[in-house]
Protein backbone atom coordinates (compact mmCIF):
# COMPACT_ATOMS: atom_id res chain seq x y z
CA UNK A 1 0.00 0.00 0.00
CA UNK A 2 1.24 3.42 -1.12
CA UNK A 3 1.16 6.38 1.79
CA UNK A 4 -1.33 8.69 0.64
CA UNK A 5 0.90 12.18 1.28
CA UNK A 6 -1.10 15.55 1.29
CA UNK A 7 1.97 17.77 0.66
CA UNK A 8 5.53 18.18 1.50
CA UNK A 9 5.31 19.92 5.56
CA UNK A 10 8.74 21.20 5.82
CA UNK A 11 12.37 20.62 5.59
CA UNK A 12 15.45 20.14 8.07
CA UNK A 13 18.57 21.49 6.98
CA UNK A 14 22.20 20.60 8.04
CA UNK A 15 23.83 24.31 8.80
CA UNK A 16 27.52 25.51 9.71
CA UNK A 17 26.58 28.21 11.78
CA UNK A 18 23.08 28.31 13.39
CA UNK A 19 23.00 31.96 14.30
CA UNK A 20 24.03 33.20 10.44
CA UNK A 21 21.50 30.95 9.10
CA UNK A 22 18.82 32.13 10.84
CA UNK A 23 19.74 35.43 10.33
CA UNK A 24 19.78 34.55 6.49
CA UNK A 25 16.24 32.78 6.21
CA UNK A 26 14.40 35.41 8.30
CA UNK A 27 15.59 38.10 6.16
CA UNK A 28 15.82 36.21 2.88
CA UNK A 29 11.66 35.09 3.55
CA UNK A 30 9.13 36.50 6.13
CA UNK A 31 9.98 33.90 9.00
CA UNK A 32 9.33 33.85 12.63
CA UNK A 33 11.31 31.85 14.58
CA UNK A 34 9.47 29.19 16.83
CA UNK A 35 11.09 27.60 19.14
CA UNK A 36 15.25 28.01 19.42
CA UNK A 37 17.48 26.01 21.67
CA UNK A 38 21.29 25.22 21.24
CA UNK A 39 22.23 24.18 17.59
CA UNK A 40 19.01 24.17 16.48
CA UNK A 41 15.87 26.85 15.07
CA UNK A 42 12.36 26.09 14.22
CA UNK A 43 11.33 28.88 11.89
CA UNK A 44 7.76 29.47 10.85
CA UNK A 45 6.26 31.36 7.39
CA UNK A 46 4.67 34.00 8.85
CA UNK A 47 1.80 33.56 6.58
CA UNK A 48 2.19 29.83 6.68
CA UNK A 49 -0.18 27.08 8.27
CA UNK A 50 2.42 24.77 9.80
CA UNK A 51 3.96 24.40 13.33
CA UNK A 52 6.85 25.12 11.29
CA UNK A 53 8.29 25.35 8.06
CA UNK A 54 12.60 25.04 8.42
CA UNK A 55 14.56 23.28 10.92
CA UNK A 56 18.55 24.52 10.99
CA UNK A 57 20.42 22.35 13.04
CA UNK A 58 24.11 23.20 13.51
CA UNK A 59 26.99 20.41 12.49
CA UNK A 60 30.08 22.89 12.23
CA UNK A 61 31.81 24.36 9.80
CA UNK A 62 32.57 21.10 7.49
CA UNK A 63 30.47 19.19 9.62
CA UNK A 64 32.75 19.00 12.07
CA UNK A 65 30.79 18.99 15.32
CA UNK A 66 28.73 15.98 14.10
CA UNK A 67 30.63 14.31 11.10
CA UNK A 68 28.09 15.31 9.18
CA UNK A 69 28.10 18.33 5.92
CA UNK A 70 26.12 21.08 5.81
CA UNK A 71 22.87 20.36 3.63
CA UNK A 72 19.22 18.67 3.28
CA UNK A 73 18.87 16.69 6.24
CA UNK A 74 15.38 15.54 5.88
CA UNK A 75 11.45 16.42 3.66
CA UNK A 76 8.60 15.38 5.93
CA UNK A 77 5.46 14.47 4.02
CA UNK A 78 2.46 15.21 5.59
CA UNK A 79 -0.89 12.72 5.52
CA UNK A 80 -3.95 13.45 6.51
CA UNK A 81 -4.73 11.38 9.68
CA UNK A 82 -3.17 9.66 12.55
CA UNK A 83 -4.48 6.12 11.14
CA UNK A 84 -2.79 7.15 7.51
CA UNK A 85 0.21 7.47 9.54
CA UNK A 86 -0.08 3.84 11.15
CA UNK A 87 -0.27 2.52 8.29
CA UNK A 88 2.27 4.20 6.52
CA UNK A 89 4.91 3.00 9.34
CA UNK A 90 3.76 -0.63 8.23
CA UNK A 91 3.93 0.22 4.60
CA UNK A 92 7.97 1.68 5.44
CA UNK A 93 8.22 -1.06 7.74
CA UNK A 94 7.50 -4.19 4.97
CA UNK A 95 9.61 -2.08 2.89
CA UNK A 96 12.81 -2.25 5.32
CA UNK A 97 12.61 1.72 5.32
CA UNK A 98 11.98 2.64 8.91
CA UNK A 99 14.49 3.93 10.91
CA UNK A 100 12.21 5.69 13.99
CA UNK A 101 8.98 7.16 15.60
CA UNK A 102 8.19 9.75 17.34
CA UNK A 103 5.84 12.51 18.86
CA UNK A 104 6.83 16.10 18.57
CA UNK A 105 3.77 17.55 20.39
CA UNK A 106 1.88 18.71 17.63
CA UNK A 107 3.42 16.43 14.94
CA UNK A 108 3.64 12.47 14.84
CA UNK A 109 5.80 11.32 13.06
CA UNK A 110 7.76 7.94 11.54
CA UNK A 111 11.39 8.12 9.76
CA UNK A 112 12.34 6.25 7.07
CA UNK A 113 15.47 6.43 4.41
CA UNK A 114 15.38 5.49 0.60
CA UNK A 115 17.71 3.46 -0.93
CA UNK A 116 20.04 5.76 -1.35
CA UNK A 117 20.16 6.02 2.50
CA UNK A 118 18.50 10.07 2.09
CA UNK A 119 16.14 10.02 5.28
CA UNK A 120 12.50 11.24 5.13
CA UNK A 121 9.77 11.89 7.43
CA UNK A 122 6.12 10.74 7.38
CA UNK A 123 4.16 13.15 9.49
CA UNK A 124 0.33 13.58 10.78
CA UNK A 125 -0.59 17.11 11.97
CA UNK A 126 -2.61 17.45 15.29
CA UNK A 127 -5.20 20.02 14.60
CA UNK A 128 -4.64 23.45 15.32
CA UNK A 129 -7.01 23.77 17.95
CA UNK A 130 -4.24 21.76 20.05
CA UNK A 131 -1.35 22.88 19.16
CA UNK A 132 -1.02 26.27 21.97
CA UNK A 133 -1.09 22.84 24.48
CA UNK A 134 2.96 22.61 23.60
CA UNK A 135 6.10 24.66 24.29
CA UNK A 136 7.73 25.16 20.93
CA UNK A 137 10.89 23.74 22.64
CA UNK A 138 11.19 20.81 20.22
CA UNK A 139 9.51 18.07 21.83
CA UNK A 140 11.12 14.45 20.78
CA UNK A 141 9.39 11.73 22.85
CA UNK A 142 8.81 7.89 22.30
CA UNK A 143 4.72 7.78 20.60
CA UNK A 144 2.28 5.78 21.74
CA UNK A 145 0.64 4.34 18.59
CA UNK A 146 -2.35 2.60 20.26
CA UNK A 147 -3.09 5.92 22.57
CA UNK A 148 -2.65 8.19 19.73
CA UNK A 149 -4.96 6.33 17.25
CA UNK A 150 -7.61 5.73 20.17
CA UNK A 151 -7.37 9.54 20.76
CA UNK A 152 -7.15 10.82 16.72
CA UNK A 153 -8.52 8.22 14.78
CA UNK A 154 -10.46 9.54 12.27
CA UNK A 155 -9.92 12.80 12.75
CA UNK A 156 -8.40 15.04 9.40
CA UNK A 157 -6.67 17.71 9.62
CA UNK A 158 -4.63 18.26 6.20
CA UNK A 159 -8.16 20.59 5.31
CA UNK A 160 -7.02 23.72 7.97
CA UNK A 161 -3.58 23.48 5.65
CA UNK A 162 -5.79 26.07 4.11
CA UNK A 163 -7.79 28.16 6.71
CA UNK A 164 -5.51 31.40 6.22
Amino acid sequence: MTIPAVRMNHAVLYVSDVARAKTFWTSALEMDVVAEMPGAVFLKLAKGTNDHDLGLFQVGHSGTSSGRPPGLYHLAWQVDTIDDLAAARQTLANLGALVGQSSHGTTKSVYAKDPDGIEFEIMWMLPQSEWDAFDRGGIVEPIDFEAELQRWSGVSTSREINLR
